[in-house]
């Protein structure tokens, strides 16, 4: 009889166990879930902005961006072709 007793206390003891890891698994399963939510999240951001980035810097590698922007804000104006020096190796 308490060899029976023994083995039914141990079964149960394993049962309550079992159950208590599955619950700590739900629990970081969940957690898992909502981290990768956030930084799906935030991999979308990134995205977002690396996009944007990109269409300012083909804005930018555009000479008649850099053109305009040197004109308007440096006041910069062609030369006149007297003072134009080609180079030649």
């Amino acid at each position: 009889m308490k060899s029976q007793l023994l083995i039914l206390v141990l079964v149960l003891a394993a049962n309550v166990g079992s159950a208590l890891g599955v619950v700590y698994a739900l629990h970081q399963s969940r957690a898992l879930a909502v981290e990768l939510a956030a930084l799906e999240v935030q991999m979308d951001e990134g995205l977002a902005e690396w996009s944007a980035l990109q269409i300012e810097q083909a804005t930018w590698a555009d000479g008649s961006k850099v053109e305009e922007t040197a004109r308007r804000v440096l006041h910069m104006q062609q030369p006149n072709e007297t003072k134009i020096l080609v180079v030649r190796p």
